[in-house]
Formats: structure tokens, C-alpha cells, sequence
């Protein structure tokens, strides 16, 4: 067991002793005036898990920007694509979205498949695209964040932290608007199958805009949503919960600090908020899928039992769910070029004249070009005797 892991176990042991829950990164930001109003750890290095396919959406949009792809450009699933862990799209091998329904698919589903499809299309193969995605995140100032892969299964050295997802949500809504439907959908029908999201907040706390979720066991579970309600524009992030339960409603009570005014202006901004580059990501492991996650789990309960049964939530609106239709082109062949247009016709003789300007007479339906006019026109057929 590494060291990090050791610390975090006897850290998440001591406070069990004491009764108390263990902290995780959040941070809530108003979009408007990008203020922060309430942070803790926001800085400390962390797992992304499928947070990291917010990256890989930002990258296709600057790609589409540029002109190299379009929504329309096909997104082939090859063999290394299907081959990642669940979750994924169900596609078989050579299946074929536009990249505009490989967009719907792995944002509301969290396909890790279609993630590496959409890569391997726009990157040419997996480093090509990382390569973007780390270029990106250099000129955004993303000072904790290192990618590894497209979809966010987990890798020790891919992480992020807090600060650096909310810096990456304000970019995308800032530079690319017109993608922030694909954010909050919360259903897309693909054939006979119906892909959900697991961002619960959407169908069940209103102003809810988007925009994505995520889970691996050095994670925990994380989220990252926009909610626009009573004039107000906020972001929160929530690091690190050791349940879809616990995540969705500490986001909610997050966010309703916000717009209750009960979390207040720090003094800073997003962009003044330190990173700690210097740190080694926790690793939530131990905790969630370890033998300590029994007892983990329960002293968060215990802490923190909103929404619980019999107890009470913050998630109780009904919103109708945003949903998309994405087309499944069946399977492309690669590798074949597709057969060149026939070339214009060109006639090989002059345009057809009137028969009148000939003179004779010609049997009916047959009209004679102009050519040498020293050569005879056939003699009819001799009549049958």
C-alpha cells in the first residue's frame, strides 16, 4: 500500500474515531463575477474519473472551431474503443456516429468507448489526442491537471483538482455556448436503447443546467453542475462522495448556499485560487472499495443523512428530463476509398439538327447529326416483296 494511501485510510480511520466526516474538495463559484463563494480544498490534486471527458468534449469544439472536423465528420468505434470498461455505448466494433451523437453519447452516458472513438478521430490515436487535451489545459492554467486518457478510467497519473474543473466549465460556456445543451440532456435514445445520466440534479433540482458526473474507486464519487435560478448563475464542485446520494445532495445544499446568500464572496476568484501542483492526487481506493468502505460509508451517513429514507432532501423537484435522438450509421468500412465521380459527359458528335434543314424524308423518331454531307444518307430498306 503506497504512502498516500496509508495517510488517507488513517485519516478517514481517525475521523471515524471521532465521529466525523472526512472533508473532500468542493467549491461553489459565481459564474457571473467568477467569485468564489465557498472552497475547501479546492487546490488538492484529484482522480477526475469521467469529469475528464468534459476535457475531451473542449477539445472536439476547439477542433470543430478550426475546421479540421465537423458535427457531421463519422466517429468509427474501432476494436481498442470497444474494448474499454463499462460504461459504455453497446456499439459493436466498425459502428459509426456523427460526432455531434458521439458528443450526446458520451456526455449523458459517460461512454468511455465512444470517448476513445471520438479521440482516436480527431487525434488520430489516443497520444495524439491527449497531447491536445494537455495543450489545452496549459493554456487554461490548469496548473493541477495532467490527462492520460480521453474517458477518465483510472490512471495514477491522471488528475485534477476543484479549482482546475471549474476554471475548464467556465471555458466552455464562455467559448462554446452553443454545445451547453449537451450538458444538460439527461436522456439520449440510441435505437432501441435509452442512455441515462447519472446526474440526478438535472430531473430533480430546478435551474439545473448541466454538466457532468463521474466514479472510480480512487475517486469517489465527483460532480461538477451549473444551476441558473432567480437571476443567479453558480457552479459547484463536489469531490470525492462516497455515494451518488452523499455527491448529489452536498452539490444541492452547496448550491443552495449560494442563492440563499449564506455563502458569501471569499475575497477571490476562480483564477486566483491556488492549485497545489506540488501534491500527489488522494487516492480514494481504500475508502470506497476497500475493506474500510463499509464503515466509511455508514460514518457519512451518519454525518451527513440528507436524503436518506426518512430523511430529508434538497432534491425534490420534478423537471421534465432533456432528451436527444442520435442515429446509429451502422457499420463504416475504413481503410476503402470511396469510388471517384464519374467525369462530366463530353459528346462526341455535334448537337442534333432539324430534319426539315436536311431535307428528305426520314423515317419517324430517328434524328441525324450533322456531319460530312458529302456522305450519303442509307438508302431505306427495300420493301418487303
Amino acid at each position: 500500500m503506497s504512502f498516500v494511501r496509508r495517510l488517507v485510510l488513517v485519516l478517514a480511520l481517525s475521523c471515524l474515531a471521532l465521529g466525523r466526516v472526512a472533508a473532500n474538495p468542493m467549491l461553489l463559484v459565481d459564474m457571473d463575477n467568477l467569485a468564489v463563494l465557498h472552497a475547501e480544498d479546492a487546490g488538492q490534486p484529484w482522480h477526475p474519473a469521467s469529469l475528464t471527458k468534459m476535457m475531451t468534449a473542449y477539445v472536439a469544439f476547439e477542433e470543430i472551431a478550426k475546421g479540421t472536423v465537423t458535427l457531421d465528420t463519422p466517429v468509427i468505434l474501432s476494436k481498442k474503443a470497444v474494448n474499454q470498461a463499462p460504461s459504455k455505448s453497446g456499439l459493436p466494433v466498425g459502428s459509426a456516429l456523427t460526432l455531434k451523437d458521439a458528443l450526446y453519447v458520451m456526455l449523458v452516458k459517460s461512454a468511455n468507448d465512444v470517448a476513445m472513438a471520438i479521440a482516436e478521430t480527431i487525434g488520430g490515436d489516443e497520444a495524439g489526442f491527449v497531447a491536445k487535451m494537455n495543450d489545452v489545459a496549459a493554456r487554461m492554467g490548469l496548473n493541477a491537471t495532467r490527462f492520460t486518457n480521453p474517458n477518465g478510467l483510472h490512471d495514477p497519473g491522471q488528475y485534477t483538482s476543484a479549482r482546475d474543473l471549474a476554471v475548464l466549465a467556465l471555458y466552455i460556456q464562455q467559448s462554446f455556448p452553443e454545445y451547453m445543451p449537451m450538458f444538460g440532456t439527461e436522456v439520449v435514445q440510441l435505437g432501441k436503447a435509452k442512455l441515462e445520466s447519472n446526474n440526478e440534479l438535472l430531473t430533480s433540482f430546478a435551474g439545473t443546467t448541466g454538466m457532468k458526473t463521474g466514479y472510480v474507486c480512487a475517486s469517489g464519487l465527483n460532480m461538477v453542475v451549473t444551476v441558473e435560478r432567480n437571476g443567479r448563475r453558480l457552479l459547484a464542485v463536489v469531490l470525492g462522495g462516497s455515494s451518488a446520494r452523499e455527491r448529489n445532495e452536498r452539490t444541492a445544499e452547496l448550491v443552495l448556499k449560494g442563492l440563499s446568500g449564506s455563502a458569501r464572496p471569499t475575497g477571490q476568484t476562480v483564477l486566483t485560487l491556488a492549485d497545489n501542483p506540488g501534491v500527489p492526487p488522494v487516492d480514494m481506493t481504500p475508502l470506497i472499495c476497500g475493506k474500510g468502505a463499509k464503515a466509511y460509508v455508514e460514518a457519512q451517513q451518519a454525518a451527513f443523512p440528507m436524503g436518506m429514507k426518512g430523511q430529508p432532501s434538497y432534491l425534490n423537484d420534478v423537471v421534465a428530463p432533456r432528451s436527444y435522438v442520435a442515429t446509429d450509421l451502422g457499420r463504416l468500412a475504413t481503410g476503402v476509398s470511396l469510388p471517384r465521380p464519374r467525369p462530366p459527359h463530353v459528346p462526341q458528335f455535334a448537337a442534333p439538327v432539324a430534319a426539315a434543314s436536311l431535307g428528305g424524308d426520314l423515317r419517324p423518331g430517328i434524328t441525324p447529326v450533322v456531319g460530312d454531307p458529302t456522305v450519303p444518307f442509307p438508302r431505306p430498306r427495300p420493301a418487303n416483296l
